[in-house]
């Protein structure tokens, strides 16, 4: 392209400001000095601006004017104007280092990795030696294959030393999860900067290392918002919440403010936590900061409300977001289907589409789970339908997980597995999962056993597969299979989850399991047993001791029925708090039937508000009654 080429270009752009027709050299006039030139680029905000600078510089003459030239690509890529900064390179003859240090660096700094790299090999090609800058900003986008070719040429170069490459390399490893070689890199550094640290403390919080990455975290001088986020997010994303919440209380003793990254991370764990106190804390805390109250806020506040079982709380926040995304409804709708609100749920769902926002496979994923917990078949099957029809959103795992699981509730197994057979990728674990528990629900035998044959002749039977057929057999009194089934699951040492319930009296978390008699006021709280169980009677509750999956007798299918870990912690509640407190309960498995019904009775008999949490849902029990429908 001619520079009366671009200059066309140019004046199409502001609008015939600039002249076509080139100007000969001899009637170029000074009349934009090169230092003035660059002083007026350096100060420029807009694309429109800078393009009116720009053919200011062509009618001066000034477009070959080395440092003119390179102030104009690095601010049209700065302004976003990619486009122009590549042209300008390509018109330049004979770039330096520096102008393809720019390119590589803006291409990669927007996520053009794989235009920053072609780039990089072009500077190669064009015989110009990379300095340290270039490697630095091509390493940001390496993966790692190409990022150990780029190590290998950087020792090549005796630049592998240098602070900013040393630092950029140790970033590439840990990003693809290369911990030694990340760890030797940052070995062998003379000096430990923070960015360098960061990036190993990241690399250690990808992979799950968190002890190590918090002994790096502690022998750290300083510490920036960043590090301080790394730390806390990798506890929260594997599961260790009530590290992260401590480490978010040191923060909050150390010079560091929490920003807006640092509260979604914390409440994330709240709500795996599931302490709705601590999370009102937080809620106060943004409110009282200088932390923006965004929409990414906005939906974390509303998926630890959900998550901690204050949909009030949730709905709240739901209705003073301004400028709701679809990751806001989403979320709101997941809280609904989470509490049993199946109705709300749906309307919240025709309320986005009249919002004109497009529905995602997140929202998806929400609405189907709604339609499973409330045995809404054909609603259900018609949403699963539009996703491709209406929104030309392909079916992911998750959503033939859900449609498989509402069939298989509503007793339609047939319906479920022939489903499964006819899916376009292969079903994980929960899919059978599912499948399996309905065979079990409906007493399929016949395709319960057809079905964990085959994930055991597959090898892809877990620890929920043997369970699951045990319980089918269980159901149908078949002893002697139950024991087969056990014996091989010893054999292949497949451990059963324990059953276990939480549950939070003055802002301390009590757990209890099956026949728990740890707690220092076990007396009292089996004393409270034996008066709720003759409550119970007295109000028609009749054990269902078909549940006790052992070939035991009667009376000791009843005692064990008594002191499953949902009513040790309910009985605890009762005698912990006042009178017509709610008590709010979590289990890490999905609610037994038995402990479901007695838990709609106590509410009746107490007058008290209890609320369950399961694996995959809320129940509120009030007045003899359950927010689920008894169907779950």
């Amino acid at each position: 392209m001619s520079s009366a080429t671009f200059t066309s270009a140019l004046s199409a752009d502001v609008g015939g400001s600039i002249s076509h027709t080139r100007v000969p050299p001899s009637a170029v006039h000074p009349i934009l000095p090169a230092d003035h030139a660059v002083a007026l680029i350096d100060r420029c905000r807009s694309a429109r601006h800078l393009l009116e600078l720009h053919g200011a510089v062509l009618r001066a003459g000034l477009h070959h004017h080395s440092i003119v030239d390179f102030k104009l690509q690095r601010t049209y890529s700065a302004l976003g104007r990619l486009d122009r900064s590549l042209t300008l390179l390509r018109l330049t003859p004979n770039p330096n280092v520096f102008f393809w240090t720019a390119a590589v660096h803006a291409h990669a700094l927007h996520g053009l990795h794989h235009e920053a790299l072609l780039l990089f090999s072009d500077m190669l090609s064009a015989s110009v030696e990379p300095n340290a800058f270039t490697f630095s900003s091509a390493l940001k986008a390496c993966p790692l294959g190409p990022g150990r070719a780029l190590h290998a040429h950087s020792l090549k170069l005796v630049l592998n030393s240098d602070p900013y490459v040393a630092t950029a390399l140790l970033d590439m490893y840990a990003r693809g999860g290369e911990v030694v070689s990340a760890r030797r890199l940052f070995d062998a550094m003379p000096e430990k900067r923070l960015v360098s640290s960061t990036a190993m403390i990241t690399c250690y919080a990808k992979m799950g290392d968190l002890d190590d990455a918090r002994k790096l975290f502690d022998e750290m001088d300083e510490r920036d918002c960043v590090c301080w986020n790394i730390m806390i997010d990798g506890y929260t994303q594997h599961g260790r919440p009530n590290e992260a919440l401590l480490l978010f209380r040191q923060m909050l003793s150390s010079s560091t403010k929490p920003n807006e990254v640092t509260v979604i991370s914390v409440l994330s764990a709240i709500a795996q936590q599931g302490s709705v106190g601590s999370g009102r804390w937080v809620h106060s805390y943004i409110e009282n900061n200088p932390i923006e109250f965004n929409a990414r806020v906005g939906t974390a506040l509303i998926d630890m409300y959900c998550k901690c079982g204050s949909l009030e709380d949730a709905c709240k926040v739901f209705d003073s977001i301004e400028n709701k995304d679809v990751v806001v409804w989403n979320s709101m709708i997941g809280g609904y289907a989470m509490h049993g609100h199946s109705h709300k749920a749906l309307e919240l769902f025709s309320g986005l589409r009249a919002e004109g926002l497009q529905p995602t496979d997140i929202t998806f994923i929400g609405v189907l789970n709604v339609c499973s917990h409330s045995g809404l078949i054909e609603e259900g099957r018609e949403y699963f339908r539009s996703m491709e029809k209406d929104y030309g959103i392909e079916p992911k795992i998750e959503h033939y997980g859900c449609i498989v699981d509402l069939l298989g509730r509503a007793g339609l197994v047939d319906e479920a597995y022939e489903l499964v057979q006819s899916m376009k990728i292969p079903p994980d674990p929960v899919i059978w999962g599912s499948l399996l528990a309905a065979c079990r629900l409906h007493r399929n035998m016949a395709l319960g056993e057809k079905i964990a044959n085959f994930l055991v002749r597959n090898g892809l039977a877990n620890s929920g597969t043997y369970i699951l057929l045990s319980n089918i057999y269980a159901a149908v009194g078949n002893w002697e299979a139950v024991a087969q089934v056990r014996a091989l699951m010893k054999e292949n040492k497949v451990q059963k989850e324990p059953g276990c319930t939480s549950i939070e009296v003055a802002n301390k978390v009590y757990e209890f399991v099956v026949g728990d008699m740890s707690h220092p006021k076990s007396e009292e709280i089996y004393t409270m047993l034996e008066e709720l169980s003759g409550l119970l009677r007295a109000h028609g509750y009749v054990p269902q001791t078909e549940l006790v999956l052992h070939d035991l007798e009667e009376a000791e299918k009843e005692r064990a029925l008594g002191v499953h870990s949902e009513k040790l912690a309910i009985a605890f509640g009762l005698i912990s708090t006042q009178p017509g407190t709610t008590i709010k309960i979590a289990k890490n498995l999905r609610v037994c039937v038995d402990c479901h019904t007695a838990t709609k009775l106590i509410a009746k008999i107490t007058g008290r508000k209890i609320v369950v949490r399961d694996r995959n849902r809320f129940h509120h029990f009030v007045d003899g009654s359950c927010s689920c429908g008894d169907y779950w």
